[in-house]
């Protein structure tokens, strides 16, 4: 879809000019900030679509900056970085970023990457007689209205996490691996490693711990996860 708006959050100029000639050519809005401080003050103002953050910045760093996107909104946030480190890559999954690129990076890929993650977010339309929802005991997982209900209570999901219990959920009790949830989950656009999988699974059950004794996400040793029902 064009003209949508993408925020690049950037202490370096020329990252921030060559970004923003790049997706003003392919027909989005480019909006540039570089600073912490100012980036959250820009989102909160302008909602844009998706958030390219850069960790290393003035003001307040792209950790918190995330963090405070996070408290109030699910747009999707892709990571730049110029660490390539396990940790760093894992602490912003962790904190609810989509996706997380390495400096130095192509700025085609960076393009690449933006739209393979508006469309895993994108809302899905669907027919009435088409709903895909499936329920347990205290639990509804709704991936036509992207809603994730406990007890009756609508708790805010990112779309891959919605889209990673569902996947568990209308297969009750079959094992998949690691690989086998990136590729029907994430899908061949997937750029990032199995790790991802255990992330989402972590963030999953810290939603649901202690919700219902019926069912549970289970880890298989040596294999995968499985939605277990009892």
């Amino acid at each position: 879809m064009l003209n949508q708006k993408i925020l690049i959050v950037d202490d370096d100029a020329n990252i921030c000019e060559l970004l923003r000639l790049y997706l003003e050519k392919d027909g989005y809005e480019a909006e540039v900030v570089t600073d912490g401080l100012k980036a959250v003050e820009v989102f909160n103002s302008s909602s844009p679509d998706l958030v390219l953050l850069d960790i290393m910045l003035p003001g307040m760093d792209g950790w918190q900056v995330c963090r405070e996107i996070r408290k109030t909104s699910q747009t999707p946030i892709i990571m730049l970085t110029a660490k390539g480190e396990t940790f760093d890559k894992v602490l912003g999954l962790e904190l609810g970023a989509d996706d997380y690129i390495t400096k130095p990076f192509v700025t085609k890929e960076v393009v690449a990457r933006i739209k393979a993650v508006l469309r895993r977010t994108a809302p899905q339309t669907s027919h009435n007689d088409d709903i895909k929802e499936v329920s347990f005991d205290k639990l509804s997982i709704n991936l036509t209205t992207y809603e994730l209900i406990v007890n009756g209570e609508i708790i805010p999901t990112p779309p891959k996490e919605l889209e990673l219990i569902y996947h568990l959920a209308s297969n009750p009790n079959r094992v998949y691996t690691r690989d086998q949830l990136l590729d029907e989950v994430w899908g061949f656009e997937c750029y990032v490693d199995s790790r991802t999988v255990d992330v989402h699974i972590k963030r999953l059950r810290e939603k649901l711990e202690g919700v219902s004794d019926k069912w549970e996400i289970e880890t298989v040793w040596r294999k995968g996860y499985k939605f277990k029902t009892k």
